[in-house]
């Protein structure tokens, strides 16, 4: 009998508007996401912002603006474990942070259209959608100008092919080799490779580096007798 009580036509009507505004806007942004074949596509974005509509609508019901602030604060935090599932790490670079960062955003268009400030919500779909497409072209040509090796500050990896029997050996001497050239080592990676070599990666601190010094580094490891190959490369990912 509570359930039938707690039937309110107009209050359904409201809940109905919020849920529609927070189903479309989260569609839009899920479209461009869908568009460029992101991990977090159409359905992934819809389901964020009507489940954050939900539940602040919810809250707001029940408890008021009071709790629908709670309930947001909730919304913020905890959207947080479902960006950190789209954001992979792998040979020293990070990828998936802006398909977190859209989660996020579609989360707070989500509980605006909740909070029954629809105004707000269009408008903060409309900067989402804004800042990964608008921005897009900027990133492109900031990305296509040449790295300047000595005065930028990038992260830089030395990556070496060698025998996996020697893959300690290699190790310790690389990182020998780095230190003595002024270059510390933030973090090791190891992969397999082909047949019976690996591949091991020194991620080098953010600094500014000078590249000849790391092509020496290069070429005395290619004197080792358990290594293929050797190079370096920098990278504005990570």
């Amino acid at each position: 009998m509570e359930a039938i009580n707690n039937i309110n036509i107009q209050s359904l009507l409201d809940t109905f508007i919020s849920l529609s505004t927070a189903f479309i806007l989260g569609a839009a942004i899920g479209l461009e996401r869908q568009f460029r074949q992101r991990t977090a596509g159409l359905r992934t974005n819809v389901l964020v912002a009507v489940g954050a509509a939900v539940f602040v609508d919810m809250a707001n019901r029940l408890t008021g603006h009071e709790g629908a602030v709670h309930v947001a604060a909730y919304v913020v935090s905890g959207i947080g474990f479902l960006g950190a599932g789209v954001i992979m790490k792998g040979d020293g670079n990070i990828r998936g942070l802006n398909t977190a960062a859209t989660l996020w955003g579609a989360a707070a268009v989500g509980a605006c259209a909740g909070a029954d400030l629809i105004s707000e919500a269009v408008l903060a779909a409309l900067f989402v959608l804004a800042g990964n497409t608008l921005l897009r072209p900027v990133v492109n040509a900031i990305n296509r100008k040449p790295i300047d090796d000595e005065n930028s500050e990038v992260t830089y990896s030395v990556c070496v092919i060698c025998d996996r029997q020697h893959q300690k050996d290699t190790r310790d001497q690389l990182k020998l080799l780095l230190e003595a050239a002024n270059y510390p080592v933030s973090d090791f990676d190891v992969h397999p490779f082909v047949q019976n070599e690996v591949q091991i990666f020194a991620i080098l601190l953010s600094t500014s580096i000078d590249s000849e010094d790391l092509n020496r580094v290069v070429d005395q490891l290619m004197t080792l007798s358990s290594v293929s190959q050797a190079y370096w490369s920098p990278s504005t990912i990570d």
